[in-house]
């Protein structure tokens, strides 16, 4: 299964590619919300989306807005990994369709704790 990492800086996708490559997931990149869109809409076995909110051309939530008004993404677990931490923002989020949020700066078990809270397990073959 592949995993999707949306965010501007290359160091964070860096950083996210490696944590969750030893969760057995092969990594997509995208540097911003338009290009996470094409990504998306190219790829036929996407199952987890970690995105940036705050990026140039499309923010994340731009982003999470346009992949859940189409429903062959409704099942699609989109995190959403920021330095928001307003609980305003946050709540818009939600609402737009995140199904969690990890904080910036973050451990690799916190990413992991995340993804196990919705249900994304490793799919290291055992």
């Amino acid at each position: 299964m592949n995993a999707l990492i949306i965010d501007d800086s290359r160091a964070m996708r860096r950083i996210l590619k490696q944590i969750v490559t030893g969760l057995g997931f092969d990594v997509l990149e995208a540097g911003n919300g338009q290009e996470g869109l094409d990504v998306l809409f190219a790829s036929d076995d996407i199952g987890l989306v970690l995105v940036d909110w705050n990026m140039p051309e499309m923010n994340g939530l731009e982003f999470v807005e346009a992949v859940r008004a189409k429903p062959e993404f409704e099942r699609l677990a989109l995190v959403m990994v920021t330095t928001e931490s307003e609980p305003a923002r946050m709540a818009r989020a939600l609402m737009a369709g995140v199904d969690e949020f990890v904080m910036k700066p973050f451990t690799p078990d916190i990413l992991v704790e995340k993804l196990n809270l919705i249900g994304v397990k490793a799919c290291v073959a055992s």
